[in-house]
């Protein structure tokens, strides 16, 4: 894996996993990341779930972060980063965001 895939990787998952811990949290249920590498193929598939399917991410061209706040672009950074993205429900009640990096549909 290149060292720009890697380093996109790792922006991503932290975005990811800071969203699910900040905002996908219920009580005593937290957060699963699952990382699939297809060295066949190529792509990096980044996937967190979390509890709380009723709070979907905002579309980046929703954010109305003010420029000085130190949080709120995390999905700015990564439709930026990945080459694919989007979210898919997680019965019963929880969402999983992914992330592709690399791969045919690249």
């Amino acid at each position: 894996m290149s060292p720009g895939v890697t380093e996109r990787g790792e922006q991503i998952v932290a975005e990811l996993a800071a969203n699910a811990a900040l905002h996908g949290r219920v009580n005593s249920r937290d957060f699963r990341l699952t990382l699939t590498l297809d060295t066949a193929v190529g792509p990096l598939l980044i996937a967190v779930t979390d509890s709380r399917g009723e709070r979907l991410p905002s579309p980046p061209a929703d954010c109305e972060t003010p420029p000085d706040a130190e949080s709120g672009r995390g999905l700015l950074l990564v439709p930026a980063l990945a080459d694919r993205w989007g979210v898919e429900p997680y019965p019963p009640g929880g969402k999983t965001v992914w992330a592709q990096i690399g791969g045919p549909h690249s």
